[in-house]
Formats: structure tokens, C-alpha cells, sequence
């Protein structure tokens, strides 16, 4: 998806899921795929009706040359991190990184600091900065807690 598209979706959505209390967390166009992934507190009822919402805003302005699906979603409990923003909003959670080059390719830590030029991934055993040009791709990741079962103390 070019960035001019993306943007003009964006900018076309933005104001509908506020309206809705929630955020806009990313546009995503791949082959016959628009997917508009909402961020907040939403739940199923929020997401048919900005489903609906966005489709109908879309039909009228047409911002895709092309037939597409469009797939309006929470980003999941496992985000793509892909924009500075997505970075700072998840400082204090669990990642994967892989790196386009270098000594380390693959990071597994939790993100400490980010910023407008890059962010800082504690491994457990150093805390490596890295630029947002170096990521090849980033995700957060969800740790499963284990619950006790009754009787037994919590390890």
C-alpha cells in the first residue's frame, strides 16, 4: 500500500473510531486486503459498528484504485510493531525482533524506552538500542501465566 493511500484512509477513519472513544493503531493494505486495526477498549458490538461506519465512508470517498475486503479488527494480544508510536506504546511489554543486519539478528526482551529515532530492547542480559531502520520486523508477545491449580501455592 503506498503511503499516500495509507494515509488518506487514515486520515478518512481517524475521526470515526474516536468517535467511538477508541484509536487508530494501524492501516494495512495487502493484495485484496484493507485492515483498519483499532486500539482502546472495544469490544465486538464497537467493531461491527465502525465496520459498517468505515465501509460506508470508504464507498464514498474511494481512496483504493481497486476492489478490496476490508477487515476493521483490535491489533490482537501479538502486535506488529511498525511506527515509532507502536514502539512507545508498548514499553514495558515482552518482544521479538529480528534485525535487518548485524551481529544479533534475533532480540527476544522487553522494550524499556523508545523514541522518535529508535528504541531499547532489555534481553535479560544487556539492553541493545536499535533504530527503527534496523528492524526487519517486531511483534510483542503475549507470556501465559500459569494459574495454580486450588490447593496448590503459585510457583
Amino acid at each position: 500500500m503506498t503511503t499516500d493511500v495509507a494515509s488518506r484512509v487514515s486520515e478518512l477513519v481517524e475521526p470515526l473510531i474516536k468517535a467511538h472513544g477508541a484509536d487508530l493503531y494501524d492501516v494495512v493494505h495487502g493484495g485484496a486486503t484493507l485492515q483498519v486495526l483499532v486500539g482502546g477498549d472495544v469490544d465486538l458490538e464497537d467493531l461491527a459498528d465502525l465496520t459498517r461506519e468505515i465501509s460506508a465512508v470508504l464507498d464514498d470517498a474511494d481512496p483504493m484504485p481497486d476492489r478490496y475486503t476490508l477487515e476493521v479488527s483490535t491489533p490482537g494480544l501479538e502486535r506488529t510493531l511498525r511506527t515509532p508510536k507502536h514502539y512507545a506504546g508498548a514499553v514495558g511489554e515482552r518482544v521479538k525482533v529480528k534485525t535487518k543486519q548485524g551481529d544479533v539478528r534475533r532480540l527476544d526482551g522487553v522494550i524499556t524506552d523508545a523514541d522518535d529515532d529508535g528504541f531499547v530492547v532489555d534481553t535479560g542480559t544487556e539492553q541493545r538500542r536499535l533504530s527503527y531502520s534496523d528492524v526487519e520486523r517486531a511483534r510483542t508477545v503475549f507470556v501465559w501465566e500459569t494459574t495454580p491449580k486450588k490447593g496448590q501455592a503459585k510457583q
